[in-house]
Parts: structure tokens; C-alpha cells; sequence
């Protein structure tokens, strides 16, 4: 039994950037430091970090006045910073430098006047955070003149209803299939032709490195492996694509997920890790798969990945 890696794999500089910031304030300042929601959806990352001293927290009344807080990677929404405001906590943003783009795209198409339609998975933070950025209260006199939609299929396009389908523009959550978004995007544009977009991509450089790296080993595979937590989007989307060339694709979080009937008679197993999964576990799970008779034969590489986000100047 073979077993090829996928590369890109794992960390994307936003999951590093927004980790690095919670082991740098616990440095500087000490236990406790909060965090709003998971900082990247991955239970083994969660885990390690409580046990440092981070309490995870779902809202900031949860935080006693003065305390610091950290903003997961996913993002949050302007009532939430003002929150943190009028409580004087101190904040340090681990937003995905990635998901500020789409965040300052829907404050520019409000502001010139413009309905917006998120793509994007409901209830996501991110989506929550991205749906935030539109300010209500500064529509025209008061009255909800435009809004912002969020649509998960192109089926949600034929239903949709918008005032005014020449003064219209869409973003997408930044963790989408970069398939999947397509579909939507042409269903837009065939119904509301003068729709306008954003100039490059709100899929991150990242979940479209990795879906591409499935895209080229899962075709020859009997076996497809993605390790990643299953809140995690842009894992459950690379399963998902691994799924359509082989059907026998799994999401695991750690190697003690893995099923051996999974393998019996496999001859290539594919392997790969959402953006926030850590290397260390996606060698255990090769191991595992070692242990139980696979050979690896190295990995395939799409395309390098160079990009580095800087942290914020207290923490640098």
C-alpha cells in the first residue's frame, strides 16, 4: 500500500499568524488569555492551548472587564468590537488578514450604495463576522434601503429577491470550494448580468492550493485521507472534493479516527490536511498507515507556498 502526501498541506500563514498571537500574549502577560470561539477549527490546536492558559469563550460577556481577548482567525463583527470597547478589554485581532479583504469589501459596497450577496455556509464565525460588517444604521435615512444576502447554493439564487438588480455586488466566504463558489458566481451573473464582484478572489491563496493538491492525487488513489477537524470548512471541503474521484475519502482529526477496514486492499492512499491542522498529526497518521503495512513514496507538490503575515506590533 502506497501513501503520497499532498503538499500544500496544513498551516496557511493566517493559522500560524493567529496561533503564533495566543502563545505570544500568554508569554508576555500570562494565563488567563481569552479567546471568542475556537482561534482555528482544530480540536488538537484548542486542546494544547487551554492547557497553556487560553480560555475559549463563545461571547464576551463571559470576560471579566479589563481582561485581554484575542478575535479568532475567522473574524468578528463591528458590534462585537464595540462591545469590547465599552468593556475596556484589551484586544488583540488574530483576524485572517484574508478575511479583513472580504470585511473591508462590504464596508465599500455599502457605502457606495450597493446590495451585497454573501456566499458562504450559515452559521459559520466567519459568515457571522463578514455579515456583521454591514452597518444597518448608516443605510440612507434609516430605512433597510439595501442589505446583504447570504446564499449557499445556486439554488438560493433563483429565490432570491433584491431591490435592484443594476446596484448589486457579491463576496464569498474565504474557505468555499473554489468549485462550488463558481457555480453560484455564474448563476449570479446569468440572472443579475450587472452584478459586480471583487477584483482577485476571496478564496484564500490557500484553500484553493489545497483543493488543487487533492485535485491532482485523489484520482489515482483507493484511499483518501484529509486530517482536520469537522467544524473546520475548508477540510470538510477538500474531503468533499477528494470524494468526487475516490469515494472512499475520510476526515479524521487524529490517527486514532482511522478505521483499518478502510484499507483492505487499497494500493495508494492519499493524504492531506486542512489549513488548520498541524503536521504533527498528519505524521501520525502516516504512521499509522506504516504500521499496518503502507509504504510512503514522498509527496506531490502542486505549487510552494511562501506568504507570511505580520503580527501585531505589542506581540512582534
Amino acid at each position: 500500500m502506497e501513501i503520497v502526501l499532498a503538499t500544500p498541506r496544513g498551516f496557511c500563514a493566517g493559522v500560524e499568524r493567529a496561533i503564533d498571537i495566543v502563545d505570544r500574549a500568554l508569554e508576555k502577560f500570562g494565563a488567563p488569555i481569552y479567546v471568542r470561539h475556537e482561534v482555528v477549527h482544530n480540536r488538537s490546536v484548542v486542546e494544547d492551548l487551554s492547557k497553556k492558559g487560553t480560555i475559549f469563550v463563545d461571547e464576551l460577556d463571559e470576560i471579566p472587564n479589563g481582561s485581554i481577548v484575542i478575535f479568532s482567525a475567522h473574524g468578528v463583527s463591528k458590534e462585537v468590537r464595540k462591545e469590547a470597547a465599552r468593556r475596556g478589554l484589551q484586544v488583540f485581532d488574530a483576524t485572517c488578514p484574508l478575511v479583513t479583504k472580504v470585511h473591508v469589501e462590504v464596508s465599500r459596497y455599502q457605502k457606495e450604495g450597493l446590495e451585497c450577496i454573501l456566499i458562504g455556509h450559515a452559521g459559520h464565525p466567519e459568515v457571522e463576522g463578514t455579515l456583521g460588517q454591514f452597518d444597518e444604521a448608516s443605510i440612507g435615512d434609516g430605512a433597510r434601503s439595501r442589505g446583504i444576502h447570504l446564499l449557499e447554493s445556486s439554488e438560493d439564487v433563483a429565490a432570491l429577491e433584491v431591490e435592484d438588480p443594476e446596484r448589486l455586488a457579491y463576496i464569498t466566504q474565504t474557505t468555499l470550494s473554489v468549485d462550488d463558489a463558481a457555480e453560484i458566481i455564474a448563476a449570479l451573473k446569468e440572472r443579475f448580468p450587472a452584478i459586480r464582484g471583487p477584483r482577485k478572489s476571496d478564496i484564500c491563496y490557500a484553500t484553493q492550493n489545497r483543493q488543487n493538491a487533492v485535485k491532482r492525487i485523489a484520482p489515482d488513489c483507493d484511499v483518501f485521507v484529509v486530517v482536520g477537524s469537522v467544524n473546520s470548512s475548508n477540510s470538510s471541503r477538500l474531503r468533499e472534493i477528494a470524494a468526487r474521484f475516490c469515494p472512499s475519502s475520510h476526515l479524521v482529526d487524529t490517527a486514532g479516527e482511522l478505521d483499518p477496514r478502510w484499507f483492505e486492499g487499497a494500493g495508494r492512499v492519499g493524504v492531506t490536511a486542512g489549513a488548520s491542522a498541524p503536521e504533527g498529526l498528519v505524521q501520525e497518521v502516516v504512521d499509522r498507515l506504516v504500521e499496518w503495512g503502507g509504504q510512503p513514496v514522498g509527496a506531490q507538490e502542486t505549487t510552494s507556498e511562501n506568504v507570511i503575515f505580520s503580527l501585531p506590533k505589542e506581540l512582534a
